[in-house]
């Protein structure tokens, strides 16, 4: 454990995990550091309703060449959740670049999941000397991608949301309607209050109603991974391809996966981001 100022409380070699809480000026901000330090950098930045350990099966296969740091979204897992700080996008964007400035990342390629992406969007709108390439998993370009069957999938109707609310809005997250969901991503969403939870709902919508995230990237001119689960029962997986008027964007979908492949299928989620960091990312010197 480290302190606000990146120092460890704990003894152990550059290479260990470390978890900070980040004293930004408007809330804490809890992040993750895994891999060896000199390395590139690579930060995820999970969906709405989840956080860090979202991304805890994918680290084993990232950290042997990336400095990967993770970060809590305000509002989420171990971040601060006041009830009187913003929750849109360009905010929760802000928080972010600032986290990188303080752990010292120059340059970062940024990778997303689901609304995530959206974030790490605008943190590439906000700092684009700070973004080298983005990687979006599972991020619905505009909200006519966007699947509502039923009210389970926009979230629980009612706060503390009861174990069966929680386990039909998180099935949608899977492209098999038996996949077992790991109780810590259920715990994700106990540990919200409502108006984490609904402020972070309508900062997405919000941000997607003002322009669509193909019309922002196709201007900032940086490199773009879109990966997509084929079975996604979220947003449509055909709209993967509205991404294609960003000049050079490189799309992909993976069979027999739904929503969060980085959990259904860790290995392929892998492949393809490594298979893109290869190429841009920045070495440290």
């Amino acid at each position: 454990m480290t302190d606000s100022d990146g120092r460890r409380h704990a003894s152990g070699s550059p290479e260990s995990t470390e978890s900070s809480i980040l004293s930004l000026d408007d809330g804490d901000i809890h992040v993750c550091q895994d891999g060896p330090r000199n390395a590139p950098a690579l930060l995820l930045i999970h969906g709405s309703a989840s956080s860090t350990r979202s991304w805890n099966p994918l680290l084993p296969l990232l950290t042997g060449t990336h400095r990967v740091i993770r970060i809590d979204l305000l509002g989420h897992g171990r971040s601060a959740k006041p009830a009187d700080r913003s929750y849109a996008i360009h905010d929760q964007a802000r928080r972010a670049g600032m986290a990188l400035d303080r752990l010292g990342a120059e340059h970062a390629v940024v990778v997303g999941h689901s609304s995530g992406g959206v974030v790490a969007t605008a943190l590439a709108e906000q700092r684009p000397d700070l973004v080298t390439a983005l990687a979006l998993i599972n991020t619905g370009p505009s909200l006519d991608a966007f699947i509502a069957p039923e009210s389970a999938a926009t979230g629980p109707s009612q706060w503390p949301p009861t174990d069966e609310q929680l386990r039909r809005f998180a099935s949608t997250g899977f492209s098999r309607v038996d996949y077992q969901i790991p109780e810590e991503l259920l715990d994700d969403v106990r540990g919200m209050t409502a108006h984490t939870f609904a402020a972070t709902m309508r900062g997405t919508r919000s941000y997607l109603e003002q322009r669509a995230l193909p019309d922002r990237l196709a201007v900032l001119g940086k490199p773009l991974l879109v990966v997509f689960g084929e079975d996604d029962r979220r947003w449509r997986s055909s709209s993967a391809a509205d991404y294609r008027v960003v000049p050079g964007a490189k799309v992909e979908l993976l069979r027999e996966l739904g929503h969060s492949p980085l959990l259904e299928d860790p290995p392929r989620t892998a492949d393809a981001l490594l298979a893109f960091t290869a190429i841009h990312a920045v070495q440290v010197n």
